[in-house]
């Protein structure tokens, strides 16, 4: 459990008092995650997430906290930071930067389905829909810039072949970020990090999508990439299911179809993709943080993924 950040009963009761969620019952350190410090928080009237902030700072939180109180405002499944008595979404506990938002119903699906698929497909869209009246303009975290950061802080911790390969992707998404279609691709703000662990599930429904804390503005078909290289592909080899990416996609274009440029970037978007989170996670695992305990990702399965679209795509979406 990645603990960073541990607190008091007493310090949570007096940060919660102003916020409209009863009285403290319980709270419990959450098993996942390695940006940030999460717990539940049990009240008298109902359920929430306590997120304290490892690394982004106060600065940055309007952004995500703004985006998720926008989209749930349009009515989306996500969850809405609850206000303390001065209206703020989010203030200082223990030191850190912490919000709290409503616990949405639902549970993560490790090997999920084309109905699964398709309804993360449709939520995908509704939310790139949604952001069209979002002011916020923050980019992408762990975009391009980032990566090529990383890739050089990485360079004498790496084996040689990893090195190479990794340089030489960052070079060709720096060519493809050069191209006019690549510029005439639609943006706005996106999740960024849509994975299985990111949704909420209720049989084959949508329960909610959560953790917009690697959120930034990008292209929407980078974010649609980013879901399709988790929810659509053979764990064991990294190489996409037609059937699943069929679903997403068919999904998605119900609600959004997609353009011209977006179809003809397509596998270079599921290369820039793979390669950010192979990136982060080589970066994770060569320079890990201290925590109590810490869940570093395997840094191969990425390496795998991104190989394995580099080799090419099984389907190809279509312009409507």
């Amino acid at each position: 459990m990645a603990v960073f950040t541990r607190i008091t009963q007493t310090e949570l009761q007096q940060w919660l008092q102003g916020r409209d969620c009863g009285e403290l019952l319980s709270f419990d350190g959450i098993e996942s995650g390695i940006e940030n410090t999460n717990y539940f928080v049990n009240t008298s009237t109902g359920r929430f997430v306590l997120t304290l902030f490892e690394k982004l700072k106060a600065e940055d939180l309007p952004f995500y906290l703004g985006l998720m109180k926008h989209l749930a405002k349009k009515g989306l499944a996500v969850p809405g930071p609850i206000p303390n008595g001065q209206g703020e979404l989010f203030n200082t506990l223990n030191g850190k930067p912490a919000t709290l938002v409503n616990c949405l119903s639902g549970k993560s699906v490790e090997h999920p389905n084309a109905i699964q698929c398709r309804e993360i497909g449709k939520f995908c869209a509704q939310a790139h829909l949604a952001v069209a009246d979002f002011p916020g303009n923050t980019p992408n975290p762990r975009g391009l810039a980032w990566i090529e950061s990383a890739m050089n802080a990485l360079d004498s911790h790496l084996p040689a072949s990893v090195r190479e390969l990794l340089h030489n992707e960052v070079n060709h998404q720096k060519a493809v970020a050069e191209r006019l279609a690549y510029k005439m691709l639609p943006k706005g703000a996106v999740h960024a990090d849509l994975f299985r662990d990111n949704a909420l599930m209720q049989g084959d429904a949508l329960g909610g999508v959560i953790d917009f804390y690697f959120a930034g503005v990008d292209t929407f078909l980078f974010d649609l990439a980013v879901t399709a290289n988790d929810w659509c592909i053979q764990l064991s080899t990294g190489e996409l299911n037609p059937e699943l990416l069929g679903a997403l996609l068919d999904g998605y274009q119900s609600e959004r179809p997609l353009s011209a440029h977006e179809c003809e970037l397509w596998q270079d978007m599921l290369r820039a993709a793979g390669l950010r989170f192979w990136a982060s996670r080589l970066y994770d695992f060569y320079m890990p943080r201290e925590a109590e305990v810490l869940n570093v990702k395997d840094p191969k399965h990425f390496e795998r993924v991104l190989l394995a679209r580099r080799q090419g795509i099984p389907l190809a979406p279509q312009p409507n």
